[in-house]
């Protein structure tokens, strides 16, 4: 009887290009919860800022470490991660938060992970976009997540680098260079635009008197003459009468909104992905970390929505190989 040499056809290579999108980032643990119960396990994984740092702890097998701790977290937590310099091109130097997620990033080669990852980052003297494929883990992790004018640059080599999000915040397109057949993106920035000083306005008594007192804050007044600290005290806070005038801190992430969705929507139309996970989290503010348990809910609920599509689409994707 003849041999049966019928080989099956290689199954193709799903990439999963994971966004920026700050606190909001949470909702990447709920996607890859969702994705590995429902059997899909991505061959690529890239990220551009916090999307780097989530998909690396996936890769470390410490996802579900990274969720029991986000989930601890309380305002007066990040508000101590915040280690605060005025020198160094960023308000945050950013060494106590990286002690806090070294915990579930372990530092180790990149090349060790055991898939193709990428971390990506910005040269913030050229704007060149920088895929982090190789050495530190670390070092990539907090390249990518250095938000301008929040964290401090990081000097690599003869360069310094900054967020990926300036310049590739949901990067499929670096997905499909290390290989990927089929691309699911989860993208964060699809409802941010303008909708920072909605979410402003409904913050609670307790938050709103917990930033009046953040350190930044204080910090700041400290370096300025006392005739302009009431002034600047107006300008970081917002105005307090009419609660109508943004302080400087909603003005930033508005801008950051503003321009990472345009950014996403401008590459997203050059280099579409196969398929688009897009959690709504515009009421989750750029520094409001404490809120993981319902950006991952989010995360997980809109995986469970999209179930079906995601399996037709890995199904018809053609193997390269």
């Amino acid at each position: 009887m003849p041999n049966d040499t019928t080989q099956q056809p290689p199954r193709a290579r799903i990439g999963l290009a994971l966004s920026s999108g700050s606190a909001r980032g949470w909702a990447h643990i709920g996607v890859l919860r969702a994705l590995r119960d429902a059997g899909i396990e991505p061959d690529i994984v890239v990220g551009s800022s916090i999307g780097a740092l989530v998909g690396a702890a996936y890769l470390c097998d410490q996802i579900d470490a990274l969720e029991a701790g986000v989930n601890k977290l309380t305002w007066w937590d990040i508000v101590r991660f915040m280690d605060i310099q005025l020198r160094k091109g960023g308000f945050i130097e950013g060494q106590k938060l990286m002690d806090f997620l070294a915990q579930y990033v372990h530092d180790r080669p990149i090349e060790t992970l055991g898939k193709p990852f990428a971390a990506v980052a910005t040269d913030l003297a050229t704007g060149q976009e920088i895929w982090l494929q190789h050495g530190s883990l670390s070092e990539a992790i907090r390249a990518a997540i250095a938000l301008p004018g929040l964290f401090t640059p990081v000097r690599m080599n003869v360069r310094w680098v900054v967020d990926g999000g300036l310049v590739n915040p949901v990067p499929v397109s670096v997905c499909r260079a290390l290989g990927a057949d089929a691309v699911i993106a989860v993208n964060l920035n699809g409802d941010i635009a303008g909708r920072h000083l909605v979410a402003r306005k409904q913050r609670s008594a307790e938050q709103r008197q917990i930033l009046k007192e953040y350190p930044i804050v204080a910090k700041l007044l400290a370096q300025m003459p006392e005739a302009m600290q009431t002034r600047a005290n107006s300008l970081l806070a917002g105005n307090g009468k009419t609660n109508n005038t943004p302080g400087l801190f909603d003005v930033l992430a508005g801008s950051i909104n503003i321009m990472q969705d345009r950014i996403t929507r401008s590459r997203m139309a050059g280099d579409p992905p196969d398929i688009v996970i897009a959690p709504k989290l515009a009421h989750i503010g750029l520094m409001e970390f404490d809120r993981a348990k319902e950006a991952i809910e989010e995360g997980r609920a809109c995986v469970a929505a999209a179930l079906d599509p995601l399996r037709a689409c890995i199904a018809g994707a053609k193997s390269k190989a």
